[in-house]
């Protein structure tokens, strides 16, 4: 599929500032945003809920803006289900067939197999309000998925559920694009969603997308400082090129400088080139740092080290979270993940003086500035 400088505005209110994506066969494509970023405006103009107002949307190279939605071979899963109450779950499901007149055998048979492909086969002769909450998702799943569509859309169809069933509904979902291998496109505004299932992710804010990328792509080399702070936790901060210097490597790479007004001088890797003067932003993600309450004895030149005092330690069980203020007052957030058994609780605690440390390898330049 692709989509070429889609526009639409309602009103005065632009939502998609020519948005352009080339979404692959079979993968599964998340469009990842805040609220009022203009993502849904995007399914349902896929969908044919929506017109734009310039643009393209091709499939195999047919343009299909022109096609009613009964025509575009994409079926969309709501958020709010949209099953029919009065209906029995098979009958939901047998609902797009009935429509196109199926013979009554194969309408069993096919329905018969998506129950199962949803897990579901015991619970045909339900109705809706008989149902949990994702049980009734599973039912609007395979109703979507009965017509053999080539795109599934799916508008934050999980968003209703609570947070353990949404995972367990997360991983019933990617298994199911992996049974049926056809294209899904993924609206959701948590992060977390996107990375766990998405082979790739289109990360947009304000009608723009700001990156494509796959999730490793998007979470460790954000292009931008929403994409940074959006995705996942991270410490960031503007600064100034101070030297660059080419390593010795086969692919350009380059040992950096930076002049941190909250930090000071730090060392980090990147592959750009940029040049002494240039103003960047800086980032390091919080389970990159290193703390500890000895000075760690290494020796090596690219590490960055400060000391600082935890102001805030908080316990989750499988990690611990702290805030360490640094120099005048700065915080800097560490995840420190327990992957060991303690008898005596977290070694280190509030107010405790801590050093931090990480190698040059583990920052990231997110932006060179005009």
């Amino acid at each position: 599929m692709i989509i070429e400088e889609v526009s639409k505005s309602f009103g005065d209110f632009r939502v998609l500032n020519g948005v352009s994506l080339a979404i692959h066969k079979g993968e599964f494509f998340s469009l990842l945003g805040p609220s009022g970023c203009g993502k849904t405006t995007l399914l349902r103009i896929i969908a044919g809920f929506e017109n734009p107002d310039s643009g393209k949307v091709t499939f195999d190279g047919a343009d299909i803006l022109a096609l009613p939605p009964n025509k575009r071979q994409a079926n969309t899963v709501f958020q709010n289900y949209a099953l029919f109450p009065h209906l029995s779950v098979f009958e939901n499901v047998a609902f797009p067939l009935r429509l196109r007149q199926v013979p009554k055998p194969e309408i069993t048979s096919k329905v018969t197999e998506y129950l199962k492909l949803v897990q579901l086969e015991n619970h045909g002769h339900k109705k809706p309000n008989q149902l949990s909450g994702g049980q009734k998702q599973r039912v609007a799943i395979a109703r979507a998925l009965i017509n053999e569509p080539r795109v599934l859309l799916l508008d934050e169809p999980l968003s209703a559920l609570d947070a353990k069933l949404r995972q367990h509904m997360l991983i019933e979902l990617d298994q199911i694009h992996d049974k049926i291998g056809i294209t899904f496109i993924y609206v959701t505004h948590d992060q977390q969603e996107a990375l766990s299932v998405s082979d790739r992710i289109a990360v947009m804010n304000q009608g723009n997308v700001l990156q494509v990328g796959t999730p490793h792509d998007i979470y460790e080399s954000p292009a931008t400082d929403f994409v940074a702070r959006f995705i996942g936790e991270t410490n960031l901060f503007d600064g100034t090129v101070a030297s660059a210097a080419r390593l010795d490597k086969p692919e350009p790479e380059f040992m950096t400088e930076l002049d941190i007004k909250e930090l000071g001088r730090i060392k980090v890797t990147t592959v750009d080139d940029v040049k002494p003067g240039q103003s960047v932003s800086f980032t390091i993600r919080p389970e990159k740092i290193l703390i500890s309450k000895e000075k760690p004895a290494t020796k090596r030149e690219d590490i960055n080290l400060f000391q600082g005092v935890v102001d805030e330690p908080i316990y989750s069980g499988f990690q611990t979270k702290f805030y360490v203020k640094v120099k005048d007052g700065v915080v800097i957030r560490i995840m420190k993940q327990h992957a060991t058994y303690s008898d005596e609780g977290p070694d280190i605690v509030w107010k405790d003086s801590v050093f931090l440390s990480w190698s040059a390898n583990d920052g990231y330049i997110v932006e060179v500035k005009p």
